[in-house]
C-alpha cells in the first residue's frame, strides 16, 4: 500500500473503533485508492517523460528551422543576385540589339544624308557665283539686274536652310535612335517616323546589295497627327518590321525568279483613339508551327548568324510598355503583316 495512505489508515485505526465489515470497507477503499494513486503516479511519469522528449523535439525543430530559415535567407541573396546579373545581361543585351540595329542603319543614313549635303553644296556654289555677278552688275551701275539675281540668291539661301535642317534632323534621328532611352513620352508625328525609318531601312539594304530592289507603297492617314511616344524606341520596332520585311522579300525572291515583285506596304490608320501602324509584306512569311513562337527571346526562323532572336522580342516589350500591342498574321510562302496598335493618349507606362 502506498505509504500516505497506510499512515492514514493507522491514524484511523487508532483513533476509532471500528467493526469488522468497516473495516473491510475501509480497507477494500483503500486497496482501490491506493490502485488509483500508481496509475496517477506512472501516469505522471510518462507524461514527465513525453514532456521531456517533446522538449528535446522542440529544441531540435528550432535548430532545424534556424539552419533552414538561414538556408532560405541565404538563398535569397544567391537569387537577388542571380536577378541582378540577369538583369545586368539582359540590359547588356538590348544595348548590343540597339548598336547592331544602328550598324544596319549606317549605309542608310549616309545615304540619306548625303542627298542634301550635294544640294546644300550645289547651291552654295551657285550662290557664290551669282553673287559675283551681283558685284559684277552693281559695278556697271546695273541695279535692276542685281535685283533680280539676289532674288535668286535669296531663294538659294532658301533651298540651302531647308537642306540643312533636312541633313540635321537625319543626324539628330541616328542620335536619337543610339542614346539610352530616358523613358520620357514626347509628342511625335508618327507618319514622319515611319516614313523616315522606311526610307533608312531600305537605303540601308540598298547599300549593302546594289542588286536588292523593292516597290514600296505607303499610306499615311493625316488625321492622326502627333502622339505621345518615346520615338527612339517607337523608330526600333519600326526598323526592325521593316528589315524583317525587306528580308522576307529577298529571300522570296532568290526563290521565285524575275515574275515576283518584291512589295512592302506601309499604312497608318486612325481608328476611334486607336493609332494602327501595319506593314505587310509579299515575301516568305512565317511558317504556321513559329507562329505561337515569334515573339519570344532568341527565337528566330532566320539561319543560324542572320538574326540574334531578339528582334521581335524587344519590340513587343515596347509596344507592351506604351500600353499597346504588337499582332502578327502570315501565310506561309506568301505574305506576312504585322500590326502595331497605340492609343493616341499613350504615355508610357513605369
Amino acid at each position: 500500500m502506498h505509504k500516505a495512505l497506510k499512515k492514514m489508515v493507522d491514524a484511523i485505526t487508532a483513533l476509532t473503533a471500528l467493526t469488522d465489515s468497516e473495516k473491510a470497507a475501509l480497507d477494500q477503499a483503500l486497496k482501490e485508492a491506493d490502485k488509483a494513486l500508481v496509475v496517477t503516479e506512472f501516469k505522471l511519469g510518462r507524461y514527465e517523460k513525453e514532456k521531456k522528449s517533446l522538449s528535446i523535439l522542440l529544441e531540435e525543430t528550432i535548430e532545424e528551422l534556424q539552419k533552414k530559415t538561414f538556408a532560405v535567407e541565404q538563398a535569397n541573396i544567391d537569387l537577388t543576385r542571380a536577378l541582378m546579373d540577369l538583369k545586368a545581361a539582359q540590359a547588356q543585351l538590348i544595348q548590343a540589339e540597339k548598336m547592331a540595329s544602328l550598324g544596319e542603319l549606317t549605309a542608310g543614313i549616309a545615304h540619306e544624308i548625303q542627298n542634301p549635303l550635294n544640294f546644300v553644296n550645289n547651291f552654295s556654289e551657285l550662290t557664290e557665283d551669282l553673287l559675283k555677278e551681283i558685284e559684277e552688275c552693281l559695278q556697271d551701275g546695273r541695279v535692276d539686274e542685281a535685283g533680280v539675281i539676289m532674288e535668286e540668291v535669296k531663294q538659294n539661301l532658301q533651298k540651302i536652310n531647308h537642306h540643312g535642317k533636312r541633313a540635321d534632323s537625319i543626324v539628330k534621328g541616328m542620335l536619337l535612335h543610339s542614346r539610352k532611352s530616358d523613358g520620357q513620352t514626347l509628342p511625335t508625328d508618327l507618319n514622319s517616323l515611319v516614313d523616315e525609318y522606311l526610307r533608312l531601312s531600305y537605303h540601308g539594304l540598298r547599300a549593302k546589295d546594289k542588286a536588292f530592289n523593292a516597290i514600296m507603297q505607303t499610306r499615311y492617314d493625316e488625321r492622326i497627327g502627333k502622339i505621345d511616344v518615346i520615338p527612339q524606341d517607337i523608330g526600333r520596332v519600326l526598323l526592325n518590321l521593316f528589315n524583317n520585311a525587306f528580308y522576307a522579300v529577298t529571300e522570296r525572291k532568290k526563290k521565285a525568279g524575275d515574275d515576283y515583285e518584291p512589295t512592302i506596304q506601309v499604312m497608318t490608320r486612325l481608328d476611334d483613339n486607336q493609332v494602327k501602324i501595319r506593314v505587310k509584306d509579299n515575301g516568305v512569311g512565317i511558317p504556321a508551327a513559329a507562329m505561337d513562337k515569334i515573339f519570344q527571346p532568341f527565337f528566330t526562323t532566320k539561319p543560324a548568324g542572320s538574326g540574334t532572336g531578339l528582334g521581335l522580342s524587344l519590340s513587343y516589350d515596347i509596344v507592351k510598355a506604351h500600353g499597346g500591342e504588337l499582332k502578327v498574321k502570315s501565310i506561309e510562302g506568301e505574305e506576312t503583316e504585322f500590326t502595331i496598335v497605340l492609343n493616341k493618349t499613350t504615355r508610357k507606362k513605369g
